[in-house]
């Protein structure tokens, strides 16, 4: 299978490296995280001057008629320099959903505020009970005359603080647990009964726990089919699997390059630890990993698009590659720079951190190992 990246994929991410490394060196992002708003709302401007926010959508959207591998070449990237602007929430997931189940209408109204960059949305699905469960909601949106009465709490809303506009999943008819009876709303964040309450979360990004009560949507607010919105939810979330897998792969190139760079330099005895085998073993055993995780996430991306359980398999294949390699990177870089590993000064915390993070979205490995297990 040939795995070359064409023209355009290749001056994409010229354009992307480009505008990183003069803009989003460690130190920016560091003063990026401390500021007041934790983003920087002129980059994602200049990301929607770019087309990177266009990339993934058709051309009749507006869009640079991209897909999966052009969403997976931007990802990486960001994972490099641990971008925080959110691209994932706004055009992956957000974006995802407008074009896997929205209607004409919606997707005219909506996608050119996303491509231009005015529009910054989320996706509000987690709930405390729920664990890695999608259809495990208490949320509920009650029928009311043509609209519905929305009700609940959602936690761990990532780069809600900065949103417009939010993608909520809520029960409407069954039970708790039940696969049928998700409805997939959309809700302006400034609509009366909709409260947050913002914080940091450990890998420098902003987060927030949202409480609807007696919030009023039109029935235009529906995206997809009243009852039937889990299919597209897991499908949406397992083309954000492949993005995240992406974004993984980034912070595992910079650890790696970091710390055979940084065993070459720190001498212990008169020489460089480099030199030592046991410390050349654990290197050639973190380039393996990271190199693991680049076929599947190649893997994912190309069939992100097949029938449902073959993308299941893949999905969750490349969250337990990604989740196992990026603990054992992570690791291994911050025992090998030693105390310095640990420190808020260095980058290779800060992109610990980050794949820590990404191991518990929308599954960890345990939950993808049973996930594979039922898609087989």
């Amino acid at each position: 299978m040939d795995f070359s990246f064409s023209e355009e994929q290749t001056l994409l991410r010229n354009t992307v490296q480009s505008f990183l490394q003069d803009k989003y060196d460690f130190d920016t992002r560091r003063k990026i995280v401390a500021s007041d708003e934790g983003f920087r709302r002129d980059y994602w401007q200049q990301f929607a001057e770019l087309g990177l926010l266009a990339a993934p959508f058709s051309e009749e959207m507006g869009g640079l008629g991209g897909g999966a591998i052009d969403t997976m070449i931007i990802m990486e990237e960001f994972g490099r320099h641990l971008v925080v602007e959110p691209f994932l929430e706004t055009v992956v997931l957000a974006g995802g959903f407008l074009r896997e189940g929205g209607s004409p209408a919606q997707q005219e109204e909506l996608i050119p505020g996303i491509i231009g960059g005015e529009d910054i949305w989320t996706f509000a699905y987690a709930e405390p009970q729920g664990r890695y469960n999608l259809a495990d909601l208490k949320t509920t949106a009650k029928k009311d005359g043509d609209g519905f009465v929305l009700n609940g709490y959602k936690c761990v809303v990532l780069a809600a603080p900065w949103a417009d506009k939010l993608v909520v999943t809520a029960r409407t008819s069954g039970g708790q647990r039940d696969r049928d009876g998700v409805t997939v709303f959309i809700v302006d964040k400034g609509a009366d009964g909709v409260s947050t309450r913002d914080y940091p979360t450990v890998d420098g990004r902003r987060a927030s726990e949202i409480t609807f009560e007696n919030v009023k949507l039109g029935a235009d607010a529906v995206i997809g089919e009243v009852d039937k919105g889990l299919p597209l939810v897991e499908k949406v979330t397992d083309q954000a699997i492949a993005a995240l897998s992406a974004e993984a792969i980034g912070g595992m190139k910079e650890l790696n390059e970091a710390t055979v760079e940084y065993c070459k330099t720190r001498k212990q005895f008169g020489v460089p630890i480099g030199k030592f085998q046991v410390l050349q073993h654990r290197m050639v055993d973190m380039f393996m990993a990271y190199e693991q995780s680049v076929s599947m996430t190649y893997m994912v991306n190309l069939k992100v698009e097949e029938e449902e359980a073959e993308r299941k398999k893949a999905a969750s294949g490349a969250k337990v590659q990604i989740g196992k390699a990026g603990r054992f990177v992570g690791q291994q870089a911050v025992q090998l720079h030693g105390g310095m590993g640990m420190t808020d000064e260095l980058s290779v915390g800060h992109y610990f951190k980050r794949l820590t993070m990404i191991d518990t979205q929308f599954g960890n490995v345990d939950h993808h190992l049973k996930r594979y297990s039922s898609a087989a």
